[in-house]
C-alpha cells in the first residue's frame, strides 16, 4: 500500500511538471508570436523611402526629387528620433534574441540609411527647426534626446559595422555629453526649458544609455562615472521616498519637483538604471549604491500595477488611463532586473503580468493601442490626463519589443 501511494505521488509530481513545461512553452509560443507581429509590421513599414508634401510621390534618395520640392520621411520608423533609438536597440536585441537577422539589419540599415542622406538637408536647413525636416536631430544636436538614444543605437550598430563615419558621430555625441550639454553645478544634466534649469526624468536614459555604452566602447572610466551620477542624482532631484516614485521634472529656480508622477517617465528611468547596471564594471564604486536605488525604485513602481498588468498614465492616479508605453518599459525592467539578480525572483509574476497587459493591446495586425503621444512637462495634471494616444504610435514600439523579448527569457527559467 506504501509503495502505491509512493507511486502515485511520482507520477502526480511528474504530470504536475508536465504540465508547468507545457503551460511555459505555449506563453513561449504566444510570446514570440506577438514579438514576431510587431517586428515584421516594423521592416514592412519601414520603407527607407521619402514623401512629396502630397505623399503621393516617392523616391529612395532626396536628390531625385524635383528641384524645390518639400520632403518628408514616408514612414516615422526611419528618421533620427529617439524613440527610433530605442526601436533600433530592441530591433538588434530581437535579432539575437530570436536568431532572425532580418531585425538586426533592419537597425543596421536605418542608421546606414540617416547617413548616407543626412547631408542632403543639413545643406538645405541647418538653420532652420530640427523639427521640421528629417533627421533634423542629426545635424543639429541641441539637447540629450537628439543624440543619446540614437546615438546608443549607432554603437549597437558599430560594433558589427565599424565604419569610420559611425564612429565620428559617436565621438562628437561624447563631447556633447561631457562639454556642451547643461548642467546644474553638481553636474546633474538639465534643460533650458521650460524654465531654466528643468531636470527630466527622460534624460537618464538619454544620457545613461549612451554614457554606458561609450564607456564600453572606449574602455574610459569617466563615462561610467558620469553615468553612475546621473542616476544619483537623479533620484536626489526627482525621487519621492512616500510614493516609491519619481516626478517628471524639477525645477531649480523654485527648488521643487513637477506635480506628475508620468508612467513613461518612470520607465524612461528604469530603463537608464537596468542599461548602466547591465554594463557597469563589477568592480564599480558605485555598484552597490544603484542597486538600491533601482530596488527602491522597482520596489514603488510594483505597488501601482492595475489588475489588468498594465500601468497608469499617472501612475498614482486611478482615474488615469491605462498607457502602453510605461507599461512596456516596467515590465522590461522588472523582467530584465530578475534575470540578472538585481532583484528577487518573486517580482518575476509583475513582469509576466505586465506582459499580459501589454500583449492585451496588440492588434491582430501588429499595431499597438494605447501609447501616450509625445509629452513635455506641465503643471497641469489635466494636460496629462488630456494626451492623445494616437494608433500605433512610434514612442513605444521599441519598448514593447524589448519587454516581449526579456519575457521571453524570463520564461524560460
Amino acid at each position: 500500500m506504501a509503495s502505491r501511494t509512493i507511486i502515485n505521488a511520482t507520477f502526480r509530481s511528474i504530470l504536475a511538471l508536465l504540465l508547468a513545461e507545457s503551460v511555459v512553452a505555449q506563453v513561449s509560443k504566444e510570446t514570440e508570436f506577438i514579438l514576431y507581429l510587431v517586428a515584421d509590421r516594423v521592416v514592412k513599414d519601414g520603407s527607407f523611402k521619402f514623401a512629396d508634401l502630397s505623399g503621393r510621390r516617392t523616391y529612395m534618395a532626396p536628390d531625385q526629387a524635383p528641384s524645390g520640392a518639400v520632403l518628408r520621411l514616408a514612414s516615422p520608423y526611419n528618421d533620427w528620433r529617439y524613440w527610433n533609438g530605442v526601436l533600433g536597440i530592441a530591433m538588434t536585441n530581437l535579432g539575437h534574441r530570436l536568431g532572425k537577422s532580418r531585425y538586426s539589419d533592419f537597425a543596421r540599415k536605418n542608421i546606414a540609411f540617416v547617413f548616407d542622406h543626412g547631408r542632403y538637408f543639413e545643406e538645405r536647413h541647418a538653420g532652420q527647426s530640427k523639427w521640421e525636416y528629417p533627421f533634423g536631430q542629426w545635424f543639429i544636436m541641441e539637447e540629450l534626446d537628439d543624440c543619446g538614444a540614437m546615438g546608443a543605437s549607432t554603437i549597437e550598430v558599430f560594433r558589427n559595422d565599424p565604419q569610420e563615419r559611425y564612429r565620428a558621430y559617436i565621438d562628437r555625441a561624447a563631447t556633447h555629453m561631457q562639454e556642451k550639454q547643461s548642467r546644474l553645478a553638481d553636474g546633474t544634466f538639465v534643460r533650458s526649458f521650460p524654465r531654466k534649469w528643468t531636470l527630466w526624468a527622460d534624460d537618464l536614459y538619454m544620457s545613461v544609455v549612451f554614457l554606458s555604452r561609450i564607456g564600453e566602447l572606449s574602455g574610459e572610466s569617466r563615462h561610467f562615472d558620469d553615468a553612475a551620477r546621473q542616476v544619483v542624482k537623479f533620484h536626489k532631484y526627482l525621487f519621492d521616498v512616500q510614493k516609491g516614485l519619481m516626478h517628471h521634472c524639477w525645477y531649480s529656480d523654485v527648488n521643487l519637483p513637477g506635480i506628475a508622477f508620468w508612467g513613461r517617465a518612470n520607465g524612461w528611468a528604469l530603463l537608464a538604471q537596468v542599461d548602466l547596471l547591465d554594463r557597469l564594471p563589477k568592480n564599480h564604486s558605485q555598484r552597490d549604491t544603484l542597486l538600491s536605488l533601482l530596488r527602491r525604485h522597482i520596489g514603488g513602481i510594483v505597488q501601482y500595477q492595475s489588475d489588468t498588468g498594465l500601468w497608469r498614465q499617472l501612475l498614482d492616479k486611478e482615474d488615469s488611463f491605462l498607457e502602453t508605453s510605461c507599461s512596456a518599459m516596467l515590465t522590461y525592467a522588472v523582467a530584465r532586473a530578475v534575470n540578472q539578480g538585481y532583484i528577487e525572483r518573486s517580482y518575476a509574476v509583475a513582469a509576466r503580468r505586465g506582459w499580459n497587459g501589454v500583449q492585451s493591446k496588440i492588434r491582430p495586425d501588429g499595431q499597438i493601442e494605447g501609447i501616450c503621444a509625445g509629452t513635455g512637462v506641465s503643471d497641469s495634471l489635466a494636460f496629462y490626463y488630456g494626451r492623445p494616444t494616437p494608433l500605433n504610435d512610434v514612442h513605444g514600439t521599441g519598448a514593447v519589443l524589448l519587454a516581449g523579448a526579456e519575457v521571453l527569457s524570463l520564461v524560460d527559467e
